[in-house]
């Protein structure tokens, strides 16, 4: 029996798109195949195989050391696997063990940065053919399966800040210095790509247009969704928006979107960084801006629409939102002390939550309001209408940013809870507050019962563990900014 069949992998359709993908990569002449995993930071993982092992990867997935689910952001395993008492934490993983990564060839895409390489996606599997519960795009999966036995589909669009800047020596640098390698390595030196503090200006956009150049290149070769590159307020500072799409494909492209944008810079003598608040004094902070919105599975209509305005005051969510999205509303502001810790997941995030930044401070929400944890865009009848989360940032692994949404707007509409006013003034005193470090969002996580239940308990303690060993490292940091720079910027 081929492992594929043991994980219950095999169909009709699979193995025709096999038959076709082999196909492909003799006719195309490729050399190099990737096989890549978004490990818990979303960061990508994987083997490269020749071409001539295509098959056999196909049919027999490749083994990869277990221990990579257990990283923390600075590549340190934060469970003790070779320790009596391991296979209780954690089964499975007892002494460093082998998963099997398992190809999806729906996935391929043909790398526009290099010569002759292909790339798939693929998820861990135990050696007897179950899939590893604590993958993250697998927590979304399911957390889409809840939605799809309600005849329901949720769709995103991304609206995504990062940094770009031009390497002082793409050769020789800091980073590639081995007398300053450590654990983890410094981060390379650099220069801007704008001076910034000039939002959306066109003479800016001229001085970045070449790295901006490559990241379109790249993402329309990809067949990403791209819609517009922009210059953002802070130095070297820019913004990808990219059109809607079924959730997980949405989740699926930021992984490949950051993977490709910081590799095809890279080869060109630039580092991009998804980085909340790199390691300078003048910056400005990143957020990643998440659209969401429920669709009838079998109509396509929007379930936040709503048909004709409710006749509550200007401040009612339902004056925009269907009763549902109303709800759908209420509960991603109950469940948001724990939401942080999955949209906002690394230390250096919490930096960002200051007022009159165009970020947010405190859990509201507002039409149309961008200093509002929660913005609501639309009107009766707009079936473009949704709600726009401005929690998030840049580095947060976008299959648990998105199963966050889809748990706590789900148990807003069980609890048929009702969303309080619109705020017109989001950085006033009195509202409650977005936690304020890794730490206390990660313990909003563990107190939150809807959510550890929708997520598992199990995901929860292992998610826990591994980010407060991140922010333990970082109250210990000799130096807090190298401690950003070496683990941060150099990195994601």
């Amino acid at each position: 029996m081929s492992f594929v069949e043991r994980c219950d992998l095999n169909s009709r359709e699979r193995e025709t798109a096999c038959e076709q993908l082999l196909r492909q990569v003799e006719a195309s002449g490729i050399e190099l195949i990737r096989l890549g995993w978004c490990d818990l930071h979303g960061v990508v993982r994987g083997k490269t195989i020749v071409a001539s092992q295509l098959r056999q990867a196909l049919a027999n997935g490749i083994g990869m050391v277990s221990t990579l689910l257990l990283k923390d952001s600075s590549d340190r395993t934060a469970f003790k696997v070779f320790e009596q008492g391991i296979e209780e934490t954690l089964p499975g993983f007892a002494g460093a063990s082998n998963f099997t990564l398992m190809p999806d060839p729906a996935s391929w895409h043909v790398l526009p940065w290099t010569e002759k390489t292909g790339w798939l996606q693929c998820q861990p599997f135990f050696a007897d053919g179950r899939i590893v519960p604590l993958d993250s795009r697998h927590v979304l999966q399911q957390a889409v399966q809840r939605l799809t036995d309600r005849g329901w589909q949720m769709r995103c669009g991304l609206e995504v800040e990062f940094h770009i800047y031009r390497l002082k020596d793409p050769l020789h640098g800091a980073d590639l210095d081995p007398d300053r390698a450590d654990w983890p390595g410094p981060a390379p030196e650099v220069n801007l790509i704008h001076p910034g503090y000039n939002l959306l200006t066109e003479g800016w956009f001229d001085r970045a247009e070449e790295p901006l150049r490559i990241v379109q290149r790249t993402a329309q070769a990809l067949g990403l969704p791209l819609i517009s590159l922009e210059i953002e307020l802070g130095p070297s500072q820019v913004e990808a928006v990219f059109d809607v799409r079924d959730v997980l494909t949405a989740a699926d492209h930021m992984v490949l979107f950051r993977n490709a944008t910081r590799q095809a810079l890279r080869r060109a003598g630039y580092h991009a960084t998804f980085m909340c608040r790199p390691p300078f004094e003048h910056i400005m902070s990143s957020g990643w801006h998440l659209h969401q919105s429920l669709c009838e599975a079998s109509t396509g209509r929007n379930v936040f629409m709503r048909d004709a305005a409710a006749p509550g005051g200007a401040l009612d969510a339902r004056q925009v939102l269907s009763d549902m999205g109303a709800s759908w509303l209420a509960g991603l502001l109950s469940h948001a002390p724990a939401l942080t810790a999955l949209c906002t997941s690394t230390s250096n995030g919490y930096g960002r939550f200051r007022p009159n930044a165009m970020a947010p401070q405190s859990i509201l929400w507002g039409r149309d309001n961008r200093g509002a944890m929660l913005r609501v865009i639309g009107a009766p009848g707009d079936n473009a209408t949704r709600i726009e989360n401005r929690l998030g940032e840049p580095a947060a692994n976008p299959y648990l940013y998105m199963a966050s949404q889809i748990h706590a707007g789900l148990d807003g509409l069980d609890a048929q809870l009702q969303a309080p006013p619109a705020t017109e003034t989001p950085y006033s005193a009195g509202a409650a507050t977005i936690p304020t470090s890794l730490a206390h969002a990660v313990q909003a996580l563990q107190a939150d019962a809807a959510l550890c239940q929708a997520m598992g308990q199990p995901f929860v303690d292992y998610y826990s563990t591994i980010k407060k060993a991140e922010h333990q490292r970082m109250v210990q940091a000799e130096d807090a900014t190298e401690f950003h720079k070496r683990e941060y910027f150099g990195r994601i």
